[in-house]
């Protein structure tokens, strides 16, 4: 039996290692970013908080220094995300409903005759696109994706750019299939605006970033409509680029299920554990590009996210392409027809 100072000793220094260990020279930098993202914490919460966001910090840091190695394509950086645990954030924010998906029910794409797509395409220098938004914790991204391409072909066809409403998709498109914050689909949002005959604008029903709401869609205030919509053969990046080039934004679904994912900054992304099957989240394909990074020709997809313009690079992520349908970005593409 241990003497009785030396159990108290013991006691003691158990006490102290079992406790959470904060490094102290992080203080300055942790109470900045708190500043900046607007968080608060009650006392206990604030110490697993900043366990959380320390381990996202090192994290980040060590890919990052790999990075300045060449041995990856894209830089990750600290965001509104580093105080949740990966699984907490796949769990707020990953809404698209893929394995709810019985079969892909719109019109397939085929590729316009002659056309020569050019080799880089940004539709947002061509009044397409509206500005990056904000999904909020709610998983509804299905419903952004929605809007997004939605309001580039009603500007293809009206040339007014007019921002469409999510929550009108939130509150009303259950009987479709969309779950609110629970997750969605684009083509079934789509289903929704054709059966209801339009869809509100952003300005008439605004965001709130939940779905306990009854659904408030004023005909009044009709801003936009689809007719049905186009599906991308699946798996075809050849005719996802045909379609971008040719109509403009496309919805698509991609696995945005890793931490590289949660905290990506710049470059071109790439991570070899993405699945091209394993679908989580929806955005919106803006376009294409191409850079020469030590003479190689490196090819990448414009995609706007909806994780607010503090995510990424201003909201916006370039996304590896031709590279076997990396992320599913082709997997279940789609586009309203108006």
């Amino acid at each position: 039996m241990l003497p009785v100072a030396v159990l108290a000793v013991t006691l003691c220094l158990s006490g102290v290692l079992s406790a959470p260990m904060l490094d102290s020279s992080l203080d300055k930098h942790w109470d900045e970013w708190k500043g900046f993202h607007s968080k608060t914490y009650h006392e206990k919460e604030e110490t697993w908080r900043r366990l959380v966001w320390e381990k996202n910090l090192m994290m980040i840091e060590m890919h990052n220094l790999e990075h300045s190695m060449g041995k990856h394509t894209y830089s990750l950086g600290m965001n509104h995300f580093g105080d949740l645990t990966h699984e907490e954030f796949r769990q707020v924010m990953n809404g698209y409903a893929h394995k709810t998906q019985k079969k892909r029910s719109g019109s397939l794409f085929m590729e316009p005759a002659f056309l020569e797509a050019p080799k880089k395409v940004d539709w947002r220098e061509n009044g397409y696109v509206t500005d990056v938004k904000d999904q909020g914790q709610c998983g509804s991204c299905w419903a952004f994706s929605t809007t997004g391409s939605l309001e580039g072909q009603h500007f293809r066809k009206t040339g007014k750019l007019v921002s469409l409403s999510e929550q009108n998709l939130v509150d009303c498109s259950r009987e479709e299939g969309n779950q609110g914050c629970n997750g969605g689909l684009m083509d079934q949002a789509f289903t929704y605006i054709q059966k209801n005959h339009g869809l509100d604008s952003e300005d008439s029903y605004p965001y709130e970033a939940t779905d306990e709401g009854n659904c408030r869609y004023n005909p009044k205030f009709n801003s936009a409509n689809d007719t049905g919509f186009i599906d991308i053969p699946t798996g075809n990046e050849r005719s996802l680029m045909k379609a971008v080039a040719s109509v403009g934004p496309v919805s698509v679904a991609i696995d945005a299920s890793h931490q590289s994912f949660q905290f990506y900054h710049s470059g071109i992304y790439y991570d070899k554990n993405c699945s091209s099957e394993e679908l989580d989240h929806g955005v919106l394909l803006v376009g294409y590009g191409y850079e020469s990074i030590d003479e190689d020709r490196q090819h990448y997809w414009i995609v706007k996210n909806s994780w607010s313009p503090n995510w990424g690079d201003k909201g916006y992520i370039r996304m590896a392409k031709d590279r076997q349908n990396h992320c599913g970005i082709a997997t279940a593409a789609s586009y309203p027809l108006v």
